[in-house]
């Protein structure tokens, strides 16, 4: 999960043009917002990494989804307003928010040991 988030936090900077092509037109300083966003999933990331700051990092990478499913949703809209072949894509990937969020819900909730 960790490597998931800052692999796709460094996609923000390697391929900013993709994340341009999905933001909606009403959303401004869509660059910015790029970086940024790459930023907080490379640095969320990392915070996975460490058992002291991993259930913080996973309720912060749960609300992001969660904040996020609007964009999703979005380009879903967008997608079929012009018949854009990639639905299917913009389609799956919000059931797949869902499947993130119960994976990083998992991490909220460590496993307790047994006593022996």
């Amino acid at each position: 999960m960790a490597l998931l988030y800052i692999l796709a936090g460094a996609n923000h900077f390697y391929n900013p043009s993709f994340y341009e092509t999905i933001m909606p037109a009403y959303v401004g300083h869509h660059q910015l917002l790029i970086y940024v966003s790459g930023v907080c999933e490379i640095l969320l990331g990392v915070l996975l990494l460490s058992q002291y700051t991993r259930r913080m990092a996973a309720i912060l990478i749960m609300i992001m989804l969660l904040v996020f499913l609007w964009l999703h949703i979005q380009m879903v809209i967008d997608f079929y307003k012009n018949n854009d072949k990639h639905l299917w894509i913009a389609i799956v990937r919000i059931p797949l928010q869902f499947v993130l969020i119960g994976w990083l819900y998992s991490f909220t909730h460590p496993v307790k040991q047994r006593v022996k």
